[in-house]
């Protein structure tokens, strides 16, 4: 995903700016360096671009850029490089909508994933959450949003009618509705899945409740409930 790119480039520049940080800090005089870096319009402008990234505060935008400043103008610009490339590089698959290269993903394009079965997801990034289980061997449908009416956000915003679409042209026997145990995600598989059952196709969704490990004293009402609801034979 994009953002795992910035952070992995990121990462990397960090790792080898370690290794120059002291020497190079080493040539101003004392206590200036704090004082340059508040100062300098062009060290604010980089708090400022990293602290737009999500997961990213000022405190730790501020350290990103006093590590980027430290570094090798050579590795700072394979760092742009980097990010400006995946940026450019990366597209949405033609099927599914899942982050891709090349006009559809690998997952799509691997013949031994068109089992019958489609996950539809919020985003790539819960895409890339199941594919760590290696559990799954279907195919994604990744709506990009959820519906949301306080937000504005409506069917017409979201990827459902592709999902339709892909539906009526593909031989799919079950989808699995895996969005989020929210609000939101709980209305839109709720939506979606009024929508597919006339279709004849199964429509099931993930199951919610008690985490591996974890003790029932101390799980909510609702958690509590979810799980009892989605119980099975043993």
């Amino acid at each position: 995903m994009l953002q795992d790119l910035i952070m992995a480039a990121v990462n990397e520049a960090l790792r080898k700016g370690e290794e120059t940080r002291e020497a190079t800090m080493g040539k101003l005089t004392p206590g200036m360096g704090g004082m340059l870096m508040a100062q300098l319009e062009p060290i604010a402008r980089m708090v400022n671009q990293l602290a737009r990234l999500p997961g990213i505060g000022q405190k730790t935008a501020q350290r990103l850029a006093y590590y980027i400043v430290s570094l090798p103008q050579e590795d700072v610009h394979e760092l742009a490089a980097a990010i400006w490339q995946g940026r450019k590089a990366i597209r949405y698959c033609s099927i599914c909508g899942n982050y891709a290269v090349e006009d559809t993903c690998d997952i799509c394009a691997a013949p031994g994933r068109q089992n019958g079965q489609i996950c539809v997801v919020r985003d790539p990034r819960d895409v890339a959450a199941i594919e760590r289980m290696h559990d799954f061997h279907g195919r994604y449908h990744v709506l990009h949003g959820t519906l949301s009416p306080m937000d504005g956000v409506g069917p017409e915003d979201i990827r459902i009618k592709e999902l339709l679409a892909r539906l009526s042209r593909e031989e799919i026997t079950e989808v699995i509705l895996a969005t989020n145990p929210d609000i939101e995600g709980e209305a839109t598989a709720t939506y979606i899945a009024r929508l597919i059952k006339p279709m004849g196709i199964r429509v099931t969704r993930i199951a919610h409740g008690v985490p591996v490990g974890s003790d029932l004293e101390y799980a909510d009402e609702v958690t509590l409930s979810k799980a009892l609801e989605g119980r099975r034979d043993m």
